[in-house]
């Protein structure tokens, strides 16, 4: 490829970006990339972006760039989206780390979630990288721990970009606009028991303490519903007791997932559950808060007049732990998450690289 069409995006068509970016998926797919352990799938972004003239920097697994002419003074908006995958499942029938293309799908770990938006939102920033007089400066930023929201990913990346104004997060919606996304805190509960022989029935069976904790849990609706995002949702979905079969058990321990809605905080769900229940409580983080960016959003406008529709979100992404307005909106379909066989079309590809060009062209 000569200079100029590396590094001038006026002979950069769709097509070109596509080949490139669907090259650039297949290595991803041959490179295992658990969370925590994407040391090598940051090697192939920053060598496929400094190919490019792209200029990358890497803080710790995360690799990112800013485009060529950025200038303090303007707004900035983030392209983001995650190169760690989840473990394959049991239920898998093909190799997850051989991208194969069949009836034009492209199969592979991480295909969908989110190779495919990775890939199309870099080359959107590809596109845009060395144009002058932008009306935002862009960043491109691939995380990483997305997957176990993680401390090592967009989190400890954040400080070092700087001011960021809005962020397109690059998640499998169909290309459909994200604006709401449910947020979530689990809680670990313990019941006390008292221990004793079962054949003489001594004792307190915490099992049996923990019986009308876990209805309240089943039962229990939060009366605020969020226009976008619907009701808040809890589920037991751990538990443990006992380890004799002849032993009272002292103790019940049982998790609790629980989705909320933008009508409550953390701490306001919390409290609720405690008022309405008797076993100890150990929230593991409260970090992870249910957002909504503004349907009157230049982001949103923008998507809107390309004839986007808008939804809330019931899965989490990197848009819960951003602290400015974020629109999450990608090739791919959520429900191919985390699935056997995972795949994405080559066609959501390619309309997801034209799309999120046609979005920000309305904007910069």
């Amino acid at each position: 490829m000569s200079s100029m069409s590396t590094h001038s995006n006026s002979s950069l068509s769709v097509a070109r970006l596509y080949a490139d970016a669907v090259s650039l998926l297949r290595q991803l797919i041959a490179t295992p990339s658990f969370s925590r352990e994407e040391q090598a799938s940051a090697r192939v972004l920053r060598q496929f972006m400094s190919r490019f003239g792209m200029q990358p920097q890497q803080n710790g697994n995360n690799v990112w760039a800013r485009c060529r002419h950025f200038d303090p003074s303007k707004p900035t908006l983030l392209l983001n989206s995650h190169h760690d995958v989840v473990r394959p499942n049991e239920g898998y029938t093909r190799e997850p780390f051989v991208p194969a293309i069949e009836d034009g799908k492209l199969f592979g770990l991480g295909s969908n979630d989110a190779g495919g938006c990775l890939v199309s939102l870099l080359a959107a920033f590809r596109y845009f990288y060395h144009q002058e007089s932008l009306a935002y400066n862009l960043i491109f930023a691939a995380s990483a721990e997305e997957e176990i929201s993680g401390t090592g990913g967009i989190t400890s990346l954040l400080p070092v970009l700087g001011s960021v104004d809005c962020a397109i997060v690059g998640e499998p919606t169909g290309m459909k606009m994200a604006l709401a996304e449910k947020g979530l805190m689990v809680l670990d509960c313990t019941v006390a028991g008292v221990a004793g022989h079962a054949a003489r029935t001594e004792g307190v069976n915490a099992i049996y303490e923990a019986l009308p904790n876990l209805e309240w849990f089943r039962t229990y609706r939060f009366p605020k519903i969020s226009p976008l995002l619907g009701a808040c949702c809890m589920n037991v979905s751990v538990i443990q007791a006992g380890k004799l079969h002849n032993m009272i058990p002292a103790a019940c321990q049982f998790t609790v997932d629980i989705r909320l809605n933008d009508c409550y905080s953390h701490e306001e769900i919390l409290a609720i559950v405690r008022e309405h229940t008797s076993c100890s409580i150990q929230p593991r983080s409260m970090k992870l808060h249910a957002t909504c960016i503004s349907e009157s959003h230049p982001l949103v406008i923008a998507g809107s007049r390309l004839g986007k529709p808008c939804f809330g979100s019931a899965t989490l992404s990197d848009k819960a732990l951003m602290p400015f307005p974020a629109l999450k909106m990608g090739p791919g379909l959520s429900e191919r998450s985390h699935a056997a066989d995972e795949f994405i079309y080559l066609s959501e590809i390619e309309s997801g690289i034209a799309d999120y060009i046609a979005l920000l062209k309305q904007l910069l």
